[in-house]
């Protein structure tokens, strides 16, 4: 079985920080590529001891806010 997850990856200094946004499960890397492997590490010890649900569907998108 298998569960496509909804990702956000961000770089913060040095380093991409993938999320998980529907479980709050979080990994990092140098690069975005081990970010997300790392982040897949991390969900797949993640769904071992939790029951995994599959997640809704989500519409990410920027929005411009005057300040």
């Amino acid at each position: 079985m298998s569960i496509k997850y909804n990702v956000m990856i961000q770089k913060e200094e040095n380093w991409y920080v993938a999320k998980c946004i529907d479980n709050n499960v979080a990994s990092q890397g140098k690069t975005i590529e081990e970010a997300m492997q790392n982040l897949k590490e991390a969900l797949e010890l993640y769904t071992q001891t939790e029951k995994p649900e599959q997640p809704k569907d989500v519409f990410i998108t920027t929005l411009e806010v005057a300040v």
